[in-house]
């Protein structure tokens, strides 16, 4: 404490009070109470678990143990009921109490009286049916676990399909096929085609285990068996219904929305696909149908009896799965039946058309199997026979290219330009009606979507002869001459790389009177604006290529450009001249005076020459751009040289580091 001087002013500090011991005592005896207490609840808690892990898992011994007596009984009175039948009596059922039965049937009715709570108690007489009696929980658990596995508990879903509820048996291992009697294999077969009929719940892995298991053996044997040598002797009618039942209780389902939404495009790069969770068992599936309708005795007489038009249909809905690898099999089993069953063939043309159609002019405009479908209509394409059907030509022009309008072309344009460019090699007179309508539909702002669109061009013009590319020369170099000036780089540098195509250049050639005025002005025009530098080396190496095809008419060009040029310059002096004339009227009035005339100064673009320049045009001397000299000893590459004063120049270069400077060492 005391008296403090600070900046003339006098602080009276009173002195530091001591703390109350007593306080202080009481607080720290407040916090060892409150941690022995916070201790002693958290032992309790553990004690209380410990119980309960062990009440658990008494319980748990004891469903065990309760499963096992109903399982010890119902083998116990099988084998008496053999016995009874085997002496020629059947023993009356004796009433049991519920916990002892081994009646699935009577579970499943308790379980849905006590879940769902919507029938009421049947009251009546005393009967020996087991159904009236009640059941504990205890052993309605026991036997859902020792007889139909854990109870399947429906999860968000996390596939491309919803599961299906259904109450499959468990499965027993049969023999193996190559154990079975060749006189026994037949029947065993049908037998393990029934077993694998049985589909499971696959988002719940502890649930059917055992039959999982033996389903997918199953599935692998089959497939085994039936590549093998062994068996002959399969294609009967009964094999072909079973199979085809199997296919359809695996297969066909009922898929799930679409994980994106309002669609939006599916980007193979960034979004992940929704997997199918059954797909172990799926893809046994689809290659034992493949397998059977590739083998030698399968028949398509009897095939067609149970892969009809509704089955068909029901396959190409299954296009719409958001798992690829689902697709891929999708795509080799509809081949096989376009292959094998021919009465189907006009029924799923059909039926893809209206897919495509349904895919373009409705909302929202998304479809996951457009390019998988595509690709089987390439292999067919390229079997029709000639000459075309009018069919196959409405179906290029009414179903085939309106799909280049549709939203997310990028996901099937290859297969897409791959049909169009098949039936151009069946029929080249399509040409014509191809090219418009591409032209008809071509983008004009989405850049991408224009790259595209030249590359599938190119594809069709190398592929039409030179007489059908004459029909369409104005309107293709007209096409071409405008994405030349584009001032996207993609689009410009993708046209003018046609002009490496030895088509392309034929027909330059050919055609140069109509060709060459269309070009040139777009090539010399471009190369006074664009900002890219590489476009601007591809416009002056197809300048070149020009030139060397037609001298004297790229001359004329240049002459008639250079014409115009100075018509243009001329023009723009006569125009300046009348504004200063107007502006040295307008100075002359004694009224401007109080009126101050404004003067704005546009800035100009940036070129990279001058437009005015005539010797740009002397094409006879035509070489690429050389590097400038000031990058010769530079560390730091520049796109573009920008003007700068000299002054300001020579002081930054008067204060580079020495390690930077060139005129220091003369060299990196």
């Amino acid at each position: 404490g005391g008296v403090h001087h600070l900046g003339g002013v006098d602080l009276i500090v009173s002195p530091k009070m001591p703390k109350d011991k007593d306080k202080e005592k009481e607080e720290k005896e407040r916090r060892e109470r409150e941690e022995k207490e916070r201790k002693a609840r958290e032992k309790q808690a553990a004690k209380e678990a410990k119980e309960r892990e062990k009440q658990e898992a008494k319980e748990a011994k004891e469903r065990d143990k309760a499963a096992a007596a109903a399982a010890k009984e119902r083998e116990k009175e099988a084998k008496e009921r053999e016995k009874a039948e085997k002496a020629g009596k059947v023993p009356d059922p004796a009433p049991k109490p519920l916990e002892k039965s081994n009646s699935a049937k009577d579970l499943n009715a308790f379980s849905r009286r006590s879940v769902h709570k919507k029938e009421p108690e049947k009251t009546g007489p005393a009967s020996s049916s087991p159904q009236k009696l009640e059941a504990p929980p205890v052993a309605l658990e026991a036997y859902q676990k020792a007889h139909l596995g854990a109870p399947s508990i429906r999860k968000e879903h996390r596939g491309s399909s919803r599961f299906r509820e259904n109450k499959a048996p468990p499965l027993e291992k049969l023999p193996t096929l190559t154990s079975a009697k060749p006189a026994d294999r037949h029947e065993l077969v049908l037998k393990k085609l029934k077993q694998c009929s049985n589909v499971y719940n696959f988002e719940d892995v502890t649930a059917d285990v055992k039959s999982k298991e033996i389903k997918r053996l199953a599935l692998d044997e089959l497939i085994a068996f039936l590549k093998s040598d062994a068996s002959r002797g399969i294609g009967t009618e009964p094999v072909h219904e079973e199979m085809c039942a199997m296919f359809s209780a695996n297969v066909f389902r009922v898929l799930s929305p679409p994980s994106v939404i309002n669609g939006a495009d599916f980007d193979p790069e960034e979004d992940e696909p929704v997997l199918e969770p059954s797909w172990p068992h799926l893809q046994s599936v689809y290659d034992l149908f493949c397998v059977f309708m590739e083998h030698a005795e399968f028949q398509p007489a009897i095939g067609r009896k149970y892969i009809d038009a509704n089955f068909a249909s029901r396959l190409l809905e299954l296009f719409e799965s958001e798992d690829p690898r689902e697709r891929d099999m999708l795509k080799s089993v509809l081949h096989r039946i376009y292959g094998k069953i021919i009465p189907l063939r006009a029924h799923i043309r059909r039926a893809i058309n209206h897919i495509f159609h349904k895919f373009v002019f409705e909302p929202p405009g998304r479809h996951n199997g457009i390019a998988e479908l595509l690709e089987i209509l390439g292999s067919v394409i390229n079997g029709f026979a000639l000459p075309l059907k009018e069919e196959h030509k409405v179906f290029l022009v009414k179903v085939l290219l309106p799909l280049h309008k549709a939203k997310g072309l990028a996901l099937f344009h290859p297969q897409l330009c791959y049909c169009v460019v098949q039936f151009l090699e069946k029929d080249a007179l399509l040409c014509n009606v191809v090219i418009h309508t591409l032209f008809h539909m071509w983008p004009r702002t989405h850049s991408p979507k224009e790259v595209m669109f030249l590359n599938e061009l190119e594809e069709i013009i190398n592929t039409v002869p030179p007489s059908e590319l004459a029909k369409v020369h104005i309107d293709f170099f007209q096409r071409l001459a405008r994405c030349v000036s584009s001032q996207h780089f993609q689009v410009a540098e993708r046209s003018l790389y046609y002009f490496n195509n030895e088509v392309v250049a034929k027909a330059i050639q050919e055609f140069s009177p109509d060709v060459y005025p269309l070009l040139f002005n777009a090539l010399s025009r471009n190369l006074r604006v664009h900002w890219n530098r590489n476009i601007n080396a591809l416009l002056l190496s197809a300048l070149k290529t020009m030139m060397e095809l037609n001298q004297t008419m790229f001359d004329q060009c240049s002459q008639r450009l250079k014409a115009e040029m100075a018509q243009s310059k001329a023009k723009q002096q006569q125009r300046d001249q009348r504004w200063k004339a107007l502006e040295s009227i307008a100075l002359k009035n004694p009224a401007s005076a109080a009126v101050p005339i404004p003067r704005v100064t546009v800035p100009a673009l940036p070129l990279t020459r001058d437009p005015m320049d005539d010797t740009v045009f002397d094409m006879k001397a035509l070489t690429l751009e050389q590097p400038d000299p000031r990058t010769k000893n530079a560390r730091m590459r520049r796109k573009s040289f920008l003007p700068q004063d000299q002054d300001v120049q020579q002081a930054l270069m008067a204060h580079t580091p020495h390690g930077l400077n060139p005129s220091a060492n003369g060299s990196d």
